[in-house]
């Protein structure tokens, strides 16, 4: 993985030693050292239907590792959603699961969120509790894991110092992913290359992060929206993962103001999007930075067929063109105007998509978000305006049934 930075911020030099004390009580930095040998006792499950029921932390990282990878999927096995409260969405989804042929994953930090708890309720309405066809994730000692204790249900507990957003490379995220064949070994040791880069060397990635952290907090006011403009589909679902990730933990009040500061995140994807949202970022308001996220080798050699249609004589010079060519010059396009108009822009490329690489990419945004929200005077970590919606939302259905 490379990270090219076309701005230079001022590191400030007690960042770093800063996120190394966070190490001490933050509990996803050292994930990607995880035992994993727990997994073997997902051996005795062998149904084709997997269902993760939850709600964002608790599924996006696992969706985007699965639509990322799903082009070279060899598994049978099935990898379902059940992550919203949407009664048709929620109907429609489960009519394409055969429920006597399904594993349902029931993931929930607190034991009791309402939407994941609400669906749950739902599928025991069709489907019986019972040991062989449910697997519990949640915090020790929740509701959903004294429930899990009570009858007997295959229960994996998320430590207490992992936020959900950053949970993706704990059980939340592995073990659905086990269970679907993927490598999670090469997962976690991607994850462990972006670790060692940044707390144990001085080199490139490091200095990256550094420097888009610091420019990030120092220009807050001036360029307030960061696009993630991904160069391939293969990323639509990674996109929707960094958004949670930077709204949740970055858009907060100050601790040490009464500021309320925070960091906009936009997904977009290429080359879709340039015939959408790139006209704003070329021609609106210069209040955006973008970040180019590309693969090098697409490991495809499919061509532009060399037809002449009349008319169309202009467009021949993309006859012969590989189609992983001809996204990275257009990608690279975008860039080069980008840069001539002066926009605050980097480019992070990896080599091919595979696992190893998302690993990378999450430990490598996971750090990112922690050090912007260091240099913001944020607690990155909590998530106060969304519980005062869940607060709100339980008195609500509390004098309902009044």
């Amino acid at each position: 993985m490379k990270n090219t930075l076309f701005f230079d911020g001022h590191i400030n030099p007690e960042i770093f030693n800063e996120i190394k004390k966070e190490r001490d009580f933050i509990g996803y930095y050292d994930l990607p050292l995880t035992d994993i040998t727990y997994l073997s006792r997902l051996d005795k499950f062998t149904q084709k239907h997997i269902v993760v029921v939850g709600i964002g932390g608790s599924s996006l990282g696992t969706k985007a590792v699965n639509t990322f990878l799903s082009y070279k999927k060899k598994s049978d096995r099935v990898l379902h959603f059940l992550e919203t409260t949407d009664p048709i969405t929620l109907k429609s989804s489960l009519e394409k699961i055969d429920l006597n042929d399904s594993l349902f994953i029931i993931i929930s930090k607190s034991g009791g969120t309402i939407e994941t708890i609400s669906v749950f309720k739902y599928i025991l309405s069709i489907k019986p509790l019972n040991k062989e066809d449910f697997i519990f994730i949640t915090d020790m000692d929740s509701p959903l894991f004294k429930l899990g204790m009570k009858e007997e249900i295959e229960t994996f507990y998320i430590a207490k110092n992992v936020g959900g957003r950053f949970s993706v490379l704990s059980s939340v995220g592995l073990i659905p992913l086990y269970l679907m064949g993927y490598n999670v070994k090469k997962l976690l040791k991607g994850a462990k290359k972006i670790r060692s880069d940044f707390f144990d060397d001085d080199g490139e990635i490091k200095t990256a992060l550094l420097k888009k952290a610091s420019f990030y907090a120092e220009y807050m006011l001036h360029y307030n929206i960061n696009a993630l403009f991904s160069y391939s589909e293969l990323f639509r679902d990674f996109n929707a993962w960094y958004v949670q990730l930077w709204a949740e933990s970055l858009g907060k009040k100050q601790l040490h103001s009464k500021l309320n500061v925070g960091l906009t995140p936009v997904g977009l994807i290429g080359p879709t999007d340039q015939h959408s949202f790139l006209q704003l970022i070329v021609e609106g308001p210069k209040d955006k930075t973008v970040t180019f996220l590309k693969i090098k080798n697409f490991n495809d050699t499919t061509k532009v067929p060399n037809k002449n249609l009349k008319y169309l004589e202009g467009l021949d010079i993309v006859n012969e063109v590989k189609f992983s060519e001809l996204i990275n010059m257009q990608a690279d396009s975008i860039i080069e105007n980008l840069k001539e108009r002066n926009v605050p822009l980097d480019i992070i490329e990896i080599d091919e998509a595979n696992i190893y690489y998302m690993g990378q990419l999450f430990y490598y945004y996971e750090l990112l978000t922690s050090l912007t929200g260091k240099m913001l005077d944020v607690d990155a970590y909590n998530q106060p305006g969304v519980e005062e919606g869940k607060r709100i939302l339980k008195e609500k259905l509390q004098n309902k049934n009044l």
